[in-house]
């Protein structure tokens, strides 16, 4: 009997009136892979591509050979951590008040995703560059960026750096190691690797980090990116957070029949290692091993986040309309915040106590910022704009042309 051709469209572990489900899943046991030589080549990198680096077991214990690489750092790192994670939870709850307020037009949470950002920017150092996505503004505040320009750029008032030039939440700051976000998909991951070559060139010792989503990696500048930097072999650490849902389409339409995305970069002849994006200490102790191996001239290495958008993708997006509301309770591998208390109570360096407080003095340290920075200008209340900042930052030197227009505007 003569087969027909199908097409196949991959689905994802449940709809909206269906069971959470990720038995599908292979989250492995903590501690069971090791670390391996900075020197690694992408054919010895198969294990740590379609494995799961874990460090903390379910009870919140940190174990296995990661845990060793991270072992002699004071405590008062990871509350330091913490904190900046819910600093960002405070800030994700106000902005997306704000936003359905009407304050302000637009807002993506990173909830669920904070020990990502948060725990892989203190460990790099001043001068490295992150070239980051829209949802990794975990990366500003674990740089200790001020919440007034933070809060300006979402408001587009006078405390915003880009003078409104940008689409709230695409940030930049040099000093802090954030390059200008683009508002298309992918392009900073080849932007990442051709700063990154730059700086090999110039011998400094920084290096590049580039972030992409799941579903971007179906974009042409991923895989311009993995052949550059698997030919020139530049400093740049090139992550690859896998959050479940790019929008409303579900990782496997990306993914196709690739195990991993860390498999992919395999395929580059680039080393690639896959982590649990929810542990905070795996997080930290992966990125301090890849952010040694690039500083160290061993080339360039690729990192899967696994982990779970537990939010909305944004303030335009519906999730209870493709996937079951409860699913991110249902995620295997818990919330990163819960996690690292955990840890820390086990410790004895926290307590429930401590936690509460720590969440009251986050919270009112964002909403106080927030009140002093939308007294400048709201979307439903503006604050005063000269036109003349139009004319501002788009030309090192004014043409004639527009000074001419800029004065026929009397600005």
């Amino acid at each position: 009997m003569k087969k027909t051709a199908k097409l196949h469209f991959p689905q994802p572990p449940a709809r909206p009136d269906e069971t959470p489900d990720f038995s599908a899943h292979d989250i492995g046991v903590a501690g069971a892979i090791g670390v391996p030589p900075l020197d690694i080549q992408a054919k010895d990198a198969r294990e740590y591509a379609n494995g799961l680096i874990r460090v903390m077991d379910d009870d919140g214990n940190a174990v296995g050979p990661w845990a060793d690489l991270i072992k002699g750092r004071d405590a008062s790192t990871l509350r330091q951590g913490l904190r900046d994670m819910l600093r960002m939870r405070a800030i994700d709850k106000r902005m997306l008040n704000a936003q359905r307020q009407g304050k302000t037009s637009f807002y993506l949470q990173c909830t669920g995703e904070e020990a990502i950002g948060c725990a892989f920017q203190r460990q790099l150092q001043t001068g490295d560059m992150n070239f980051p996505t829209y949802r990794q503004q975990t990366l500003l505040v674990a740089a200790d960026y001020p919440l007034e320009p933070l809060f300006g750029q979402l408001y587009s008032n006078s405390y915003d750096p880009m003078q409104g030039k940008q689409l709230p939440i695409m940030h930049s700051s040099r000093k802090h190691g954030f390059f200008t976000i683009s508002g298309n998909l992918g392009t900073q991951y080849i932007q990442a690797v051709g700063w990154a070559m730059a700086n090999a060139l110039t011998g400094d010792g920084n290096i590049a980090a580039g972030w992409i989503g799941d579903g971007a990696t179906a974009s042409n500048d991923f895989h311009s990116a993995m052949l550059c930097a698997s030919v020139y072999q530049p400093p740049v650490i090139l992550n690859i957070v896998n959050n479940q849902w790019a929008i409303s389409t579900y990782t496997g339409v990306a993914s196709g029949k690739s195990r991993t995305y860390a498999a992919r970069a395999r395929g580059y002849g680039i080393p690639a290692l896959r982590v649990d994006g929810n542990d905070y200490l795996a997080v930290a102790a992966v990125s301090t091993w890849a952010i040694q191996r690039a500083r160290e001239g061993f080339g360039p290495v690729a990192i899967e986040w696994f982990t779970y958008r537990a939010a909305a993708h944004s303030t335009s997006d519906d999730p209870s309309a493709y996937r079951p509301k409860n699913e991110a309770a249902a995620w295997p591998l818990g919330d990163p915040i819960e996690r690292l208390k955990t840890h820390l109570i086990s410790l004895g360096e926290w307590s429930q106590e401590r936690h509460t407080q720590a969440e009251a003095e986050a919270l009112d340290e964002v909403t106080a910022v927030q009140k002093t920075v939308e007294s400048a200008g709201t979307l439903v209340n503006p604050g005063p704009t000269s036109p003349a900042t139009m004319f501002d930052g788009v030309y090192a030197e004014m043409p004639p042309h527009l000074r001419r227009q800029r004065q026929e505007m009397g600005v």
